[in-house]
């Protein structure tokens, strides 16, 4: 089984083990959609926001010192949007009914996250772009990457006191 495979039959496995769970979003750090289960919901906006969430709760618990990310929730009148951490560089976002008993909801959803998270990492790199090596040499300046000049047709004058 491929990880594309693996990862949407987990997504839809934990739907159909937790039916709270109206949708579930797999997404890189970056906020890059990787993998959806959402049927309503712009899944791609999900994705950029669960990032935002992700960075914003990382920032708190590095500054109060309290360990490590575990989630983010938020609750609404309507339910819970819960972002969890799925290996180095991915994120697991699900969307609970009010129904949703959110502790048991977490053992479930950690499971999913750690084992879509360890394919993700040793399958491919998400949100990690290639950084070249601090002492390689410069790309040569070539003409093309000059910009043009600008011709005016009038000299410039001092605007009226």
């Amino acid at each position: 089984m491929d990880a594309d495979t693996m990862m949407g039959t987990e997504l839809s496995g934990l739907r159909l083990r937790r039916p709270e769970v109206a949708g579930t979003v797999l997404a890189g750090t970056d906020g890059l959609l990787i993998s959806s289960d959402l049927p309503a919901t712009d899944a791609t906006h999900l994705a950029a926001l669960a990032a935002a969430s992700f960075g914003l709760g990382h920032r708190v618990a590095d500054t109060v010192r309290h360990g490590e990310f575990r989630e983010s929730v938020v609750r609404t009148s309507a339910g819970a949007v819960v972002t969890y951490p799925a290996g180095r560089n991915a994120l697991l976002t699900l969307v609970a009914d009010a129904s949703a008993d959110l502790e048991e909801l977490h053992a479930d959803a950690r499971a999913v996250a750690r084992r879509t998270g360890s394919v993700l990492d040793t399958s491919r790199r998400v949100g990690v772009a290639p950084v070249r090596e601090a002492h390689a040499a410069l790309a040569a300046r070539t003409s093309g990457g000059r910009l043009p000049r600008r011709v005016s047709s009038h000299a410039w004058r001092r605007p009226p006191i």
